[in-house]
């Protein structure tokens, strides 16, 4: 009798290896979430389970003042701003040379637009539901990890109200939110059938918030849920076709974005965390399952795409 075959660690259990992986990695904690916090990329949780503290007994954020010295040592008008410039820069001239401050710079090259730079990722209506206890979740501690426990059976539930929530949630970058809101969204998938067709217009929003924080962990996770999207039943991709000028705009801006290693190895390809080859193979299920017009309107969005059914 043949064994069965073992399952890998699921999409949100996927995200908990990755974490620690990046702690022992990183140990200086140049990449953690209380970095992203610092640079006020993430929101704030409560203070506890319970909510956040009274004002009278609060201290003041040590944060607040490093963020206010780490600017007060950058600024041009400050003495240590003045003696300090960049390789990039060169002093600037006198005043009587060019009538210029002679605290100002002068830049050799122009600044970065920042199209690729992370935005900030605003608070998610999962959130506030799961804190409220409205929502049919738990954490499942048991032998096997990366599942959650289901209230009620999950067929049953409003895919209307719940799967727009949990797809909003897919922003969090902090658990149980983040979680929660994967594993969940991924088990109502799974289990939705029928009733995700109906719910289409309403991920829209979602998905384009997630994409649009330009950050490389939401939306590595957000393509991987349309991938699971497409594929989680008939019609669906089809559905999306309309709303492609609201989702494929940041792929346009992604879809070169990798790095020439040259004779390295690029371990996220094993664990699909490379953005380019993720944008890619998204592209190419919206084009298998999106119907005859598919093709045409990814390639009004993303003229450098490529059809990958031979003619």
């Amino acid at each position: 009798m043949a064994s069965p075959q073992r399952r890998g660690p699921s999409a949100a259990g996927t995200l908990l290896i990755e974490d620690a992986l990046t702690k022992m990695m990183h140990r200086d904690g140049s990449k953690s979430l209380k970095t992203q916090k610092l640079k006020r990329l993430v929101p704030y949780g409560t203070h506890s389970s319970f909510g956040d503290f009274p004002p009278d007994f609060m201290h003041d954020d040590c944060w607040k003042q490093k963020e206010g010295k780490e600017l007060m040592r950058r600024s041009f008008s400050s003495p240590a701003g003045l003696a300090k410039t960049s390789r990039n820069t060169h002093a600037a001239f006198t005043v009587a040379q060019n009538f210029r401050p002679i605290h100002q710079t002068i830049h050799s090259h122009p600044p970065k637009a920042g199209a690729t730079a992370p935005r900030a990722v605003t608070k998610t209506e999962f959130r506030r539901f799961y804190d409220r206890g409205d929502l049919p979740i738990q954490i499942f501690h048991g032998s096997v990890g990366g599942k959650i426990a289901w209230k009620v059976d999950i067929e049953k539930l409003d895919y209307h109200h719940y799967l727009p929530i949990f797809f909003d949630g897919l922003r969090e970058k902090e658990d149980p939110y983040r979680f929660l809101a994967v594993q969940g969204t991924y088990d109502m998938l799974d289990k939705g059938g029928a009733k995700i067709l109906p719910v289409v217009p309403q991920l829209i929003i979602p998905v384009k918030t997630a994409l649009n924080t330009r950050d490389p962990e939401l939306m590595t996770t957000m393509m991987k849920v349309l991938i699971e999207l497409v594929k989680s039943g008939d019609m669906i991709g089809e559905a999306l076709v309309p709303y492609y000028r609201q989702i494929l705009p940041v792929f346009n801006i992604f879809k070169n974005h990798n790095q020439n290693l040259g004779d390295k190895m690029e371990y996220g390809q094993r664990k699909r965390m490379n953005i380019g080859d993720l944008i890619a193979e998204t592209l190419e299920v919206f084009e298998l399952n999106g119907g005859e017009d598919a093709f045409i309107n990814i390639k009004y969005m993303i003229p450098t795409y490529e059809s990958c059914v031979l003619a």
